[in-house]
């Protein structure tokens, strides 16, 4: 009977420090996501400043300089898309490498996806530069509309390779788990951007007001230094990370391990931008006041971005990382609490957007038509933060165990045959204007974010090589 009763008595106490230890873990683990994803978080702001900023600018100019501007940037994210395949490739590796402890190969990637970014970038300025007008005219653009956006589209188009490297450069600094000097550096990009910007779009002190050309001009300086800043941090070394200018050659088995993860995302972005140019196309059809008041509200939608976007940066490099150190366990409970939080955030400024819209509106805009049509559209995306948490963070954690071909099929199936069409249908077809639109919108995101939760709790990403 003793024997039992001291068993038993072992058993609770086990059960007490299983307990006591899950919490300390638990706490351990918060703490390290709140780690990576706050500095993301910081860094998301910052990236979307400069949007922010130019829309704010621009958007006193009048409807048509917002338009125009709206409209080239359509373009202009079309090579950030690019950007994209070797960003995502490269944090997944360089979290991978990490976790296992293996640093060569971690700064093999970084120079590798330099490489890789700065052609990709070059190609880039080269075919916008060409072909800037005939893509604004392929987009709708109305006649005092097309010749402003292919000023802002040709000018912010000049600095692609530095762009290429502050993108793909601040996404092998994240691989790494450091997401501080990523901010710092979006830090700098804004602060040149709004400057310079403000001046030239203002003309203060007897200079010439550049209108639109001078919000291009702003974004022009942020990359530039942005990109020259990140090859300046990883030429000296930052987090293990070392770019080394000795060995330029082509790598190409770094270069095949990138793109096997990399190209469906790069693909991916690519057919979602396709499908987001097709929506805009759609919009555009409803008059220029309707394009304007869909800009300001993705760009007011865009702050609850901030803390989805950081917590699926903390959750890729989470996931990764746990692979990469053989602790599955860890990193799905990892992917679980980014999204938690992540949600919790979204759903508060959700809140915001079904109550206060107009003064939210109003930052970007004075004209009383642009901000009437654009209020119902900003309080329809409050309601479904949460979701759209899902379908930043759950993405994100499949991308960083290198499950990125089925995200690629899912966007590709949902944008395709759900956004655009019910876009078309609903405003176009049944009148229901901007509404319409965004409601089609929603629905493509709230169905992708229910297919990878679904994806995540199935757990096939856990047999992810890269």
């Amino acid at each position: 009977m003793t024997d039992i009763v001291a068993h038993a008595k072992s058993q609770i106490r086990q059960i007490r420090e299983g307990r006591k230890n899950r919490g300390d873990d638990e706490k351990a683990l918060r703490k390290e996501v709140l780690k990576l994803a706050l500095p993301a978080t910081g860094e998301q702001l910052l990236s979307m400043m400069v949007s922010i900023v130019d829309t704010m600018l621009v958007g006193h100019l009048g409807a048509s300089a917002l338009a125009a501007v709206s409209l080239a940037t359509q373009w202009t994210f079309m090579a950030v898309t690019l950007f994209a395949a070797i960003s995502t490739g490269s944090t997944a590796l360089v979290a991978r490498s990490v976790g296992g402890e293996d640093w060569d190969t971690a700064n093999r990637t970084v120079r590798q996806s330099v490489l890789v970014g700065v052609c990709i970038g070059l190609v880039a300025t080269t075919l916008a530069l060409l072909f800037a007008e005939p893509a604004m005219a392929l987009m709708g653009a109305e006649p005092e509309v097309l010749a402003q956006g292919v000023t802002y589209m040709r000018i912010a188009s000049s600095v692609f390779a530095l762009s290429a490297v502050m993108f793909v450069g601040n996404a092998c600094l994240r691989g790494a788990g450091d997401t501080r000097m990523t901010m710092m550096v979006m830090a700098v990009v804004n602060v040149l951007n709004i400057a310079v910007a403000w001046t030239a779009i203002n003309g203060p002190f007897g200079l010439p007001k550049l209108g639109v050309a001078g919000s291009a001009l702003g974004a022009v300086a942020g990359r530039a230094v942005g990109g020259l800043l990140v090859i300046g941090i990883l030429l000296r070394g930052r987090s293990g990370l070392k770019l080394d200018l000795r060995h330029w050659r082509p790598d190409f088995e770094i270069v095949r391990r990138v793109l096997r993860v990399g190209l469906p995302t790069g693909i991916e972005q690519l057919i979602m931008r396709l499908g987001i140019m097709a929506f805009v196309r759609v919009v555009a059809s409803l008059g220029t006041v309707a394009v304007a008041a869909h800009t300001v509200a993705m760009r007011a939608e865009s702050l609850s971005f901030m803390p989805g976007f950081g917590f699926a940066v903390a959750g890729t490099t989470l996931v990764g990382q746990g692979l990469g150190a053989r602790d599955p366990r860890r990193a799905e409970r990892s992917g679980y609490l980014t999204y938690q939080m992540a949600a919790s955030l979204m759903a508060v400024m959700g809140l915001v957007f079904v109550l206060f819209p107009q003064p939210l509106i109003r930052l970007f805009t004075d004209d009383p038509a642009v901000v009437q049509m654009a209020m119902t559209p900003l309080r329809i995306v409050g309601f479904i933060q949460p979701l759209l948490a899902a379908t930043m963070v759950f993405a994100g954690n499949l991308r960083g165990a290198g499950d990125t071909r089925f995200p690629m099929y899912v966007t590709s199936v949902s944008v395709w045959s759900i956004r655009v069409p019910m876009a078309t249908l609903l405003s176009l077809t049944l009148g229901m204007g901007l509404n319409g639109a965004w409601l089609g919108m929603i629905t493509d995101q709230v169905v992708r974010g229910a297919v990878f939760f679904l994806r995540f709790r199935g757990g096939r990403w856990k047999r992810m090589n890269v």
